[in-house]
């Protein structure tokens, strides 16, 4: 059994052609497609995130507009900014960076930004159109994973997918779009009994529970397809979720790093650009 590695970077490549297109024929017709992006705080990993998003941005031909407010800031004073990115007509997309500060509450910040200009599915409407099977603009995430299954052929109709963790940014929405495309989903968490006997069933594992190395070779079946959302610092090394072992039993599976988050901030950028 020859097994797949679905890198990332393929996949990405494939949106940013499309996306580099739609943002020059806006800038043809007087419109710089601008994302702004929100940092309350000195968290480095949003700092870091927030780098990476204004470079892609730029090489797409789009701009960023950073403000970056001090952590000190109220949750008011948060909320007032992104209210006001909403009325500017020159940002195009709008994404405040997650976590915030603990005084601040981070749900209240994504429901006030403008559905129309949420570009991460922070707004509970958007994310209600999701699990109502009206929308695919779920966060970047699992937009992420789907795009890869996709771009590499995998398929999902009626095909038995465990994912494992139940967070609204991962889990939940990507058991959604996995339902809209006819697979039968099983989400398992910490509370999960069974969890090895699910995963032996399982044609397609989705790992987005936190943990390094988690799910082990002897926990899933010859052919399964892994998605291997989990990035964790290992020493001096990035880990997945999933024990590297287990791509010698896979058909297909995602590395780590160099699988999903190199196509999360592409999902970003095509969300940015969904109504041009």
């Amino acid at each position: 059994m020859e097994t797949i590695l679905m890198r990332g970077k393929p996949a990405s490549d494939v949106y940013r052609e499309a996306i580099t297109e739609k943002i020059a024929a806006a800038k043809q017709r007087g419109l710089l497609v601008t994302l702004a992006i929100v940092v309350v705080g000195d968290d480095p990993a949003s700092h870091v995130y927030k780098g990476r998003l204004v470079k892609l941005i730029e090489s797409l031909g789009g701009a960023a507009k950073v403000i970056e407010l001090p952590g000190s800031s109220s949750e008011e004073d948060v909320i007032g900014v992104v209210k006001k990115l909403n009325r500017n007509r020159y940002v195009t997309g709008i994404l405040p960076m997650m976590p915030m500060p603990k005084h601040i509450n981070g749900d209240a910040v994504g429901a006030a930004v403008s559905p129309n200009k949420d570009v991460d599915c922070l707004n509970p409407q958007n994310s209600g159109d999701v699990f109502m099977g009206r929308s695919k603009w779920a966060a970047c995430t699992p937009r992420a994973c789907m795009a890869i299954l996709e771009h590499y052929g995998i398929e999902l109709d009626g095909k038995n997918v465990v994912v494992i963790g139940r967070s609204n940014v991962v889990g939940k929405p990507v058991a959604m779009l996995l339902l809209a495309k006819n697979a039968t989903v099983t989400v398992c968490h910490s509370h999960t009994q069974n969890l090895p006997e699910l995963l032996k069933q399982a044609d397609i594992i989705v790992a987005a529970v936190g943990k390094a190395c988690f799910v082990k070779p002897e926990m899933v079946k010859d052919g399964v397809v892994i998605v291997d959302v989990g990035i964790n610092a290992v020493g001096d090394k990035l880990m997945g979720d999933v024990d590297p072992a287990v791509a010698a039993k896979a058909s297909a599976f995602t590395p780590v790093p160099g699988g999903v988050g190199v196509v999360s901030n592409m999902m970003v950028m095509e969300c940015l650009t969904r109504n041009l």
